[in-house]
């Protein structure tokens, strides 16, 4: 692959313009400081992927508000001053290589395994988590089953996203993405096993999706439309690799529409497997990328094993997706980009990089080992 690969055109997502379709997926790296400030380390993470030429840069997941939404222990944050500030530092980083970056809003829900605010998590409906607590970011043992959140708890949910948002804004950021995907707070709302609500955000997928629209138009009243908004979907979670929409393609069409209508700028849907094409198929034959282009008219950023550069060249090429976001392969080559640009080959991503912990300081502890041993 050379500089005629798809990947190397410029394009636009929402009011950003992106010098390529190469995004930064949002990476959880649990190396803020305890009260959830970002950190110089973190500043030069993200100056390392500007700097290799990526379109679109997108954040790790960072809590939204000082209560139930924090899922881990040394998790960035956009709740104080002293967040806002410190990310300041990051934002303009960034734009110093001149590339966009967008901070992803997370509320963790009842996948909450470190909030220093809480000792009891809270979700849809009073369901323990599948699974067990994920250790390279420090949890252990099974998840305890979360409080049910009331109509009170919903709305201090929401306002702590349209706050974040309008902290993002005044922090320099481009956009922001509402992490409505892998198990965390919006998708136990969307997903039908986690969510055993019978009020209006329970039963039908429509009800359930209610949610994550009211966090889409309360953050696009808080900020304007002139900031973009996306959405980050997925079917499978963190704590469960095989779950898959009920409802299919009818259950997308709902859940597509919805977050469109409500003023999302751009869907970013993370698939189901390396083998991309295969496992992101719905009935019918459409891809779950492509069945959101057509329902949507909006831009989509398609997500898993985007390192493959032959993957991601059909995915843009046939129409599936508008953008790619990379996250592991980005790891292993900050300037991927640059490498596919001058046809260099990628270097591979080793697991050990995010052992025992996935923080920043044990990646570049593995990256000096790495020289070393050359």
């Amino acid at each position: 692959m050379s500089a005629s690969h798809p990947a190397l055109l410029s394009t636009r997502i929402g009011d950003i313009d992106l010098a390529n379709r190469l995004a930064v997926a949002p990476m959880t790296r649990v190396s803020a400081a305890p009260d959830g400030t970002p950190t110089a380390e973190m500043a030069d993470y993200y100056a390392r992927f500007a700097d290799g030429g990526f379109g679109l840069l997108i954040t790790e997941g960072t809590y939204t508000d000082a209560v139930y939404s924090q899922g881990y222990l040394n998790q960035p944050g956009i709740v104080t001053e002293r967040h806002v500030a410190a990310w300041q530092e990051i934002t303009g980083r960034v734009h110093q290589a001149g590339v966009p970056i967008v901070l992803q809003l997370m509320h963790a829900g009842a996948l909450s395994q470190g909030n220093p605010y809480r000792s009891e998590t809270a979700g849809p409906s009073a369901v323990p988590p599948v699974g067990e607590k994920m250790p390279e970011y420090g949890g252990h043992g099974r998840w305890p089953t979360p409080k049910p959140m009331t109509a009170d708890d919903i709305e201090v949910a929401v306002r702590g996203f349209a706050a974040s948002a309008a902290r993002a804004r005044a922090a320099g950021f481009d956009g922001v993405e509402i992490h409505a995907a892998n198990g965390y707070l919006l998708d136990q709302f969307l997903t039908d096993y986690t969510n055993r609500r019978d009020d209006s955000y329970g039963g039908p997928v429509a009800n359930r999706v209610r949610l994550t629209a009211e966090v889409v138009s309360a953050i696009k009243a808080e900020v304007g439309d002139d900031f973009c908004v996306g959405v980050r979907l997925s079917q499978t979670k963190v704590n469960d690799f095989v779950y898959r929409w009920p409802g299919g393609a009818h259950d997308a069409r709902i859940i597509f529409s919805a977050l469109a209508a409500a003023g999302a700028s751009y869907l970013h849907i993370a698939s189901e497997g390396r083998d991309w094409i295969e496992t992101a198929r719905l009935e019918g034959g459409v891809t779950i990328t492509g069945l959101a282009r057509q329902v949507t008219g909006l831009p989509v950023i398609a997500n898993g094993g985007m390192h493959d550069v032959a993957q991601a060249a059909q995915v843009l090429s046939d129409g599936h997706a508008d953008v790619v976001s990379i996250a592991r392969g980005a790891l292993a080559n900050p300037d991927l980009p640059h490498r596919l640009a001058e046809s260099r080959p990628l270097e591979r991503f080793d697991h050990m990089m995010l052992q025992p912990m996935a923080t920043l300081g044990n990646a570049r502890l593995w990256q000096q080992a790495a020289r070393a041993a050359v």
